[in-house]
């Protein structure tokens, strides 16, 4: 499956020269990974954010959120957000920021 090429530059503009980031091939699009750890990505046309599972209830209820769900069983801390939920630099700013600052609280890969 093909990955949004636009959403991608877009996020590495926003992920600019963070110390760490590596990109990587995942889930069939592309994946910003923080010291080993998924950070943010993106599959088809949405970006994927890996947060504090805690806090996925609330990242549900912010536009164009939904739960990430490859295989049937979904994944608890994951989230895409579609379209209009990273239409804007200032959204998808603060989507890749909530990605990036959760993989920087995990141990390094």
């Amino acid at each position: 499956m093909a990955f949004d090429e636009n959403l991608a530059a877009r996020v590495r503009a926003v992920v600019g020269a963070e110390p760490g980031i590596a990109e990587k091939r995942m889930f069939g699009g592309l994946a910003f990974l923080l010291d080993g750890n998924m950070s943010v990505g993106v599959h088809a046309g949405d970006l994927i954010v890996r947060i504090a599972p805690e806090a996925s209830e609330l990242a549900l209820k912010q536009p164009g959120a939904r739960v990430f769900d490859l295989t049937g069983r979904p994944m608890k801390g994951w989230i895409l957000v579609a379209g209009g939920g990273v239409s804007d630099t200032k959204s998808l700013s603060r989507w890749v920021g909530q990605g990036i600052a959760f993989a920087r609280s995990l141990p390094a890969k």
